[in-house]
């Protein structure tokens, strides 16, 4: 039997090149920030902008910039015209977040808010055509409840991490907030007739939400 590593490594040679600048991003994490493990990385790089040529956004929203490894894959795949709004609520990130920014191509399609998504998003008066929620887990049905209303009909709405290291299935400690947020939002997506949803077991869980 092939281990996931082996399948994953397999995956990786056989997709698209991650790129010399977001390569060195994420050396730049793994050697300089205490959680390198929340960014998006190569495979899930390439679905985001996998998904932006196919659905071709004009408005795309990132709630949880963190190192802008997934706002920056986002920005390949769009159209000319197209832009990102990211919002980053941990101000100590928008150095390391900006000195990438700077050396992309793509600088002139992204937006980086720092602040609370909770008082930015409601004032940036857009429509979106894709959201990706990838922040604070305790607070996923609060980010979905925000932006439903101004996304498009047809548009779609992803969320990282819903499967949350496979803690979703175990018992949760009564102080574990985190995983808490995350169970309430996937059965909160599960009851709502106006979208339909599928999981995918992409890394941590990635919810693909179609607003109907």
């Amino acid at each position: 039997m092939f281990t996931g590593d082996e399948i994953e490594a397999y995956i990786l040679s056989h997709i698209d090149e991650e790129g010399d600048l977001l390569s060195a991003l994420n050396r730049d994490a793994h050697v300089n920030l205490l959680r390198p493990r929340m960014l998006s990385g190569h495979l899930q790089g390439r679905i985001l902008k996998m998904f932006c040529r196919m659905t071709r956004p004009r408005r795309v929203l990132e709630i949880g910039t963190y190192t802008a490894y997934a706002t920056l894959c986002m920005a390949e795949g769009l159209d000319e015209d197209g832009l990102i709004h990211t919002v980053e609520v941990n101000d100590e990130m928008e150095d390391f977040i900006l000195k990438y920014l700077s050396r992309s191509p793509y600088e002139d399609k992204i937006r980086l808010h720092i602040g609370d998504a909770m008082e930015i998003v409601p004032r940036l008066g857009e429509t979106f055509d894709m959201v990706f929620i990838d922040a604070d887990k305790r607070r996923y049905a609060e980010y979905y409840d925000m932006v439903f209303p101004m996304v498009r009909p047809g548009g779609l709405i992803l969320a990282d991490n819903t499967l949350w290291d496979g803690k979703v299935v175990e018992k949760v400690s009564a102080s574990d907030q985190q995983t808490k947020g995350i169970l309430f939002f996937n059965e909160k997506i599960k009851q709502d007739t106006r979208v339909e949803k599928v999981i995918l077991p992409l890394r941590d869980g990635l919810t693909m939400i179609w607003k109907k």
